[in-house]
């Protein structure tokens, strides 16, 4: 049919890029909902603009450029949605906005999983894009038509990790991410402890590494550790990932490059201790060739009252 909207050109271009704009925010809000999130596109730059902390509405209105009465509007919202708090500042008239609990578990799902596939999606749209405005705006929308953004959305793979070294300000990082997996299963041993809450003296110190893996868009989402034990002898230790952001496959990417690292540090001796219950995480050292070794358990099992199992690497 004949397009009206792109036919009267200039004088329609308002109409024009409110239209386009309801086309990707329904292929977004489609997104959304495929990671399970009860949220609306509307909805999400008021949760990015808390992502730094708490503020005012004047301030979120500030920050992405909306009316106050629209971000009041929307904060009720995420408020009975339980993805925000409000809370008093330190002037008694002033109200403070910030992300719950829930909040943050949703930032967290959108920058790993809905942010780097419809940001590549998008920048694939407009990619033959060139030329005058309207010219753009016309090629966009054939790409549209030919292949919504959601449809280019799901066949993104998001960007790969990066491997992070060792820095004193990353010490929270290593301790948290290692508590949160220990004591959702086990409880906080004094040899955790004593690594957790010292890794330079522990780890570092002694000629040891801690790497972290960083994923786009979040941040630090998991770590692991070689600890010297000996001359030339290593205990692969501390290996865990936010449970926010399972699925990126960062264990893996981690594991992959401790071995790396022990091969280049000339280490001749490779183990780890787990146990049993941790049968995931024993599925991927056995995957990346680590083998159940009785001498490794007759040697250092009893590092840990948890540790019933234990592995090598064949350096």
């Amino acid at each position: 049919m004949h397009d009206v909207v792109a036919a009267m050109g200039p004088a329609f271009l308002g109409s024009r890029l409110k239209r386009l704009g309801e086309w990707l925010q329904a292929d977004a809000a489609a997104i959304i909902a495929e990671m399970g999130l009860p949220i609306v596109p509307a909805q999400v730059p008021v949760l990015t603009a808390l992502r730094a902390g708490p503020l005012t509405i004047g301030q979120i209105a500030a920050a992405i450029g909306s009316s106050q009465p629209g971000v009041s509007r929307t904060v009720a919202q995420l408020q009975k949605l339980g993805l925000v708090e409000s809370a008093r500042g330190n002037d008694q008239r002033e109200r403070r906005v910030g992300l719950s609990a829930s909040g943050n578990a949703a930032m967290v799902i959108l920058a790993r999983d809905v942010w780097p596939r419809v940001g590549a999606a998008a920048a694939e749209l407009y990619a033959d894009a060139s030329g005058p405005l309207l010219t753009q705006l016309a090629a966009v929308e054939r790409a549209l038509k030919a292949a919504p953004l959601a449809e280019r959305a799901r066949r993104v793979v998001p960007a790969g990790l990066q491997l992070v070294e060792w820095r004193d300000d990353l010490a929270g990082a290593f301790h948290d991410i290692n508590a949160e997996w220990i004591e959702a299963m086990f409880s906080l041993e004094p040899l955790d402890r004593a690594v957790l809450e010292n890794p330079r003296e522990r780890i570092i110190d002694p000629g040891g590494v801690i790497l972290f893996a960083e994923a786009p868009g979040i941040g630090i989402v998991g770590t692991c550790a070689l600890m010297p034990t000996g001359p030339n002898e290593f205990e692969l230790t501390k290996m865990g990932v936010l449970e926010a952001a399972r699925g990126l496959k960062a264990g893996e990417f981690l594991l992959a490059a401790a071995i790396d690292r022990a091969h280049s540090m000339g280490a001749r001796d490779l183990y780890l201790l787990t146990n049993r219950k941790c049968a995931a995480a024993i599925h991927l050292y056995e995957k990346l060739g680590f083998c159940h070794d009785a001498e490794v358990m007759a040697a250092h099992g009893t590092a840990y009252e948890r540790c019933d199992v234990a592995m090598r690497f064949p350096i």
